[in-house]
């Protein structure tokens, strides 16, 4: 088999076998395949698609390419959730020591922001002297002592995906289902989970933008962990509009503490405990749904989730002390009041746009190797569905820079819609899929 004739076999639409796409992967990985053609390659399965087979085919192989963690000495279930990103989507910082407060494991290997979309691993980092670059003996004797770890991905661990993720963000092949599929389960399955649990956005400020797309990614997901033998959950969430109220970094790391104090904001907390809520099905819980939703809300509200979260950020090497006083880090030196120009009803609180904005004011990453600024970002004080009076105020830009801060000023204020006519709060969470080895 040659480099030209497999990338010709994918562009003419035929499946590739295992050996095909172990041979392309694994010369690109040592050096033997030049970025130009792996783009090709890339390009013809973003175009021409893989079936179910090929992408269980990609996962292995791409499995395979580096170091398994192995947590199969630790007891009890270890679950992990992934989201597919979306705008002020802090909900890992929640769930992962929630999850663990409640006696399951959770081993999380993360990722970084792209475009709009926020990270949880640049969450984590502006917490000042937080590591997200753990060795996989840390990360296997903190979730073994702790019960939680949340780590970015490792030289070792899918290697494959990691370089090949590079050139898929340089070459506008990143919202390929299979691709997408591959990337997300080998990392999993390198973590030696039980079982998996996902959210899937669509909606404006999503990758999957349309609800059949983020459908069919649940699916193609869900079938492909079945074939590799990893009880997976995916629900379907809208993300037409921010979730919770703060986007941006550090911003998100201040919300996420009045959540785990109890003090969350309603779609916040409804998807951290939905997801949660499998999580618990999947370790093996019993009882209703409403039974391990009150579970859980009982665990946070008690605060064990919350000092879990400190355990968690002191073992990493975090500042705990910032986390006790939010207020008084990474303080921005601009902030700009977005008002109502009318009274009425927020019709729209356009997620897209806002993450735009937080992106533009040094919040995101345009390219993998960008800075982030910590601090920037955008408050929203209403959204949609709430009622609102002329003046009021839709939301603070935070920005360390004037111009930049003039630039979104109009982007955040066009995020808003206002109607005179009473709208209904969007439905969040669209549905659930599980594989047929999974129940409620």
């Amino acid at each position: 088999m040659t480099v030209n004739s497999i990338i010709a076999k994918k562009r003419d639409r035929r499946a590739l076998s295992i050996e095909e796409i172990r041979f392309m992967i694994n010369a690109y990985c040592e050096g033997q395949i030049p970025d130009y053609q792996m783009s090709a390659f890339l390009m013809a399965a973003y175009l021409c698609g893989m079936d179910s087979r090929e992408t269980a085919a990609l996962t292995q192989v791409m499995l395979d390419s580096g170091r398994r963690i192995d947590l199969a000495d630790i007891h009890g279930v270890k679950i992990d959730k992934h989201s597919t990103g979306g705008v002020g989507d802090k909900v890992s910082l929640i769930l992962a020591p929630l999850m663990a407060a409640a006696g399951i494991k959770v081993p999380m290997i993360s990722g970084r922001s792209l475009g709009h979309t926020g990270g949880t691993l640049d969450k984590l980092e502006s917490i000042p002297g937080f590591r997200t670059q753990l060795t996989a003996d840390q990360f296997h004797d903190q979730v073994r002592d702790i019960g939680v770890a949340m780590m970015g991905q490792s030289d070792d661990i899918v290697p494959a995906d990691k370089k090949i993720y590079s050139l898929r963000d340089s070459t506008a092949t990143i919202a390929s289902i299979p691709l997408i599929t591959a990337s997300i389960l080998s990392k999993k399955l390198a973590e030696g989970v039980d079982g998996l649990v996902m959210d899937v956005k669509t909606g404006r400020g999503a990758f999957m933008a349309e609800p059949e797309q983020a459908e069919a990614l649940a699916r193609s997901i869900i079938r492909t962990a079945a074939l590799h033998h990893l009880p997976t959950v995916a629900l379907i969430t809208d993300m037409s509009q921010p979730l919770g109220f703060a986007a941006g970094n550090w911003l998100e790391v201040r919300e996420v503490l009045q959540a785990l104090q109890g003090h969350g904001p309603e779609d916040l907390m409804l998807l951290t405990y939905a997801l949660g809520v499998q999580m618990l099905f999947l370790s093996g819980f019993q009882g209703t749904t409403r039974e391990a939703a009150g579970t859980l809300q009982r665990i946070l509200t008690g605060g064990a989730a919350l000092q879990l979260f400190f355990r968690m950020v002191a073992a990493q090497g975090g500042d705990v002390s910032a986390l006790q006083d939010p207020g008084s880090h990474h303080r921005t030196l601009l902030e700009q009041h977005i008002r109502a120009g009318a009274s009425g009803f927020i019709a729209e609180a356009d997620a897209l746009k806002i993450g735009e904005a937080v992106l533009h004011l040094g919040g995101g990453r345009k390219h993998l190797g960008d800075v982030i600024d910590p601090g920037v970002g955008v408050v929203l004080h209403k959204k949609t569905g709430d009622a609102v009076q002329k003046g009021e105020i839709l939301a603070v830009i935070h920005a360390n820079q004037a111009g930049r801060a003039k630039e979104v000023f109009p982007v955040v204020r066009g995020a808003f819609k206002i109607t005179p006519e009473a709208v209904k709060k969007p439905k969040l969470i669209l549905k659930i899929i599980r594989s047929s080895k999974t129940s409620a």
